[in-house]
């Protein structure tokens, strides 16, 4: 079963453009209800795709730079990478449905 990473700016890098497989970084704030709901989700596509996708989060009042360079503007916020490139960039909460979508849509 795969887990979802906790990284900061200075393994931002390492952790998703080092990587063979696509990674999905989601981004939050503690302070963030919506972040609070789709957590969870987040959490079931870590373990329903670990064999085929890395997921990452950043707390984004810790991790300035990882934020500028993904351009994120409001939390949650989530970026998939593949191939160290950006495939697909979501704002705003997002259901599990939804999310499954996204992902299946970008590993498929």
């Amino acid at each position: 079963m795969g887990s979802v990473l906790e990284i900061t700016d200075t393994e931002f890098e390492k952790e998703v453009f080092s990587e063979d497989k696509p990674v999905l970084v989601y981004f939050w704030a503690g302070w963030c209800g919506p972040c609070r709901l789709v957590s969870p989700s987040i959490d079931w596509v870590a373990n329903t795709y670990s064999d085929r996708l890395k997921v990452v989060k950043l707390e984004v009042d810790a991790n300035p730079d990882a934020v500028a360079k993904c351009k994120v503007e409001g939390v949650p916020a989530l970026r998939l990478f593949k191939d160290k490139e950006l495939v697909k960039s979501y704002e705003g909460a997002i259901g599990k449905q939804q999310l499954q979508t996204l992902v299946d849509g970008c590993l498929n």
